[in-house]
């Protein structure tokens, strides 16, 4: 068997692809893996981060769109659209590579279901094209019914176009996702007015019309964790809808390594913390927050007192107050870089200020960590709705945006009130559901058995 792992290289999305990729590798030993992804990407989270890899995987690099001495204009979306713009050929002739190479015909596709134009590729080789939804379930029913949406909402404008606010706090009526508002959704499901479409958004408003195709679909998710009316609705239209668990964890979690090989010095600053008492702050890779924003946040975190173990990208610590840095060092620490799962799995965690990115929300959620929620882009309000309204883990920042008063009301919130209490056990009680789910026997341990089962006997 020789299957092909196609990545979106852009975010975590890769990152979980590499993890799902290495847990099969390991059962499947005999089976063939070859990950096709650009070799900026390769090189920043597979070759560099993992020096054990199983001797039946292979990286091969695709290539990225990017001209020579191409000079980027800042907008995020740019080096998306230029990869884009070699696909689907940049894959296919990396396949014909690793094809070349081992002298295994491709028996299987695995691909980042972003990429919505594999169903193609494999439908040519006739072989089964299994995609993996790495956000949350509830963003793919969102994509699915793209047409409804936007129907139902020009509708909307038609008969009241001067209330637009309100508009945007309608609920959208689609299974599963009642909880939600139009003004939630990704831009690719309902581009601002007079927008112009994308590449990117062409690539995902694709889906809509690829996935019921599909015969296997595997989430990023636990089907304990579903609102009843969306996990029938994604049943419905996927015959082997497979729920094989947070895909980026191991769980149980592993040991915490030594905090002297913890070349951050996080994890021995962390020790010397009390329980329950640090405040988490990491926003990814991508976010650039608004220089007023870190100032907001940064002034709080000083008056507040509170413990804190922020990681704030090198590129932004010109954005921090004067003499922030050596004021906050008696009760905080500011790095370029976290080992974020180490970081949450730590017993000093009380709280985790994040950007709502799915993997980040994941590993908060799997260690029991309650989140203060401040969205930026694409599914970030999708999962904050998730972790306020529906799970209530979570509280978002008052305003949508960092302010001073806002980020101390939401630690006083989480930390000492009575509903910061709820919180603080629901969390935790879905930690526990998550590890029963991913134990040997769970449900989402038998969904990755039948997914190990499907690659191995095509």
């Amino acid at each position: 068997m020789h299957v092909a792992v196609l990545a979106f290289p852009f975010g975590s999305h890769a990152l979980s692809l590499v993890d799902l990729m290495l847990k099969l590798a390991r059962v499947a030993q005999e089976t063939r893996f070859s990950f096709l992804n650009t070799e900026k990407s390769n090189s920043s989270i597979f070759l560099a981060a993992r020096t054990n890899l199983p001797d039946n995987i292979k990286a091969y690099s695709v290539a990225d769109g990017v001209p020579l001495n191409h000079v980027f204009s800042g907008d995020p979306v740019e080096r998306v659209e230029l990869f884009i713009k070699e696909a689907p050929g940049n894959f296919k002739t990396a396949l014909d590579m690793a094809v070349a190479e081992t002298g295994r015909k491709i028996s299987c596709l695995i691909t980042d279901a972003f990429l919505s134009f594999a169903g193609s590729i494999a439908e040519n080789l006739s072989i089964p094209w299994i995609p993996v939804w790495t956000p949350v379930p509830h963003s793919l029913s969102a994509h699915i019914y793209t047409d409804m949406i936007r129907q139902r909402n020009a509708n909307s404008l038609i008969h009241d176009c001067s209330n637009s606010v309100e508009l945007e706090d309608q609920t959208l009526d689609v299974p599963g996702l009642s909880e939600f508002r139009i003004a939630d959704l990704p831009a690719e499901v309902l581009p601002p007015r007079n927008a112009k479409e994308t590449l990117f958004s062409c690539m995902l408003g694709q889906i809509r019309h690829t996935m019921p195709k599909v015969d296997t679909l595997v989430m990023n998710f636990y089907q304990e964790l579903y609102p009843e009316p969306l996990l029938n609705d994604l049943k419905s239209k996927f015959s082997n809808l497979l729920n094989v668990g947070f895909i980026s964890l191991s769980l149980p979690p592993p040991s915490l390594p030594p905090s002297t090989e913890d070349v951050t010095g996080c994890l021995s600053w962390l020790d010397g913390q009390k329980a329950k008492s640090v405040a988490f702050i990491s926003f990814g890779t991508v976010v650039n927050i608004p220089q007023s924003e870190i100032e907001e946040l940064a002034e709080a975190l000083e008056v507040s007192g509170i413990p804190f173990l922020w990681a704030l990208r090198d590129s932004m610590s010109y954005c921090l107050p004067s003499g922030f840095l050596d004021r906050a060092s008696t009760h905080g620490k500011v790095v370029p870089w976290a080992p974020q799962i180490q970081v949450l799995a730590h017993s000093s965690i009380s709280v985790f200020m994040t950007h709502c990115g799915a993997n980040s929300v994941y590993e908060s959620m799997a260690h029991g960590v309650p989140m203060i929620c401040r969205p930026f882009f694409a599914d970030h309000k999708f999962n904050a709705r998730l972790i306020a309204d529906e799970w209530r883990v979570g509280v978002r920042i008052d305003g949508g945006i960092f302010t001073r008063t806002g980020v101390l009301k939401s630690l006083d919130l989480i930390l000492e009130r009575e509903q910061g209490r709820g919180i603080r056990s629901r969390v935790q009680d879905l930690k526990e559901l998550v590890l029963k789910a991913s134990a040997p026997g769970g449900r989402a341990s038998r969904d990755f058995k039948t997914l190990v089962e499907k690659i191995t006997s095509v």
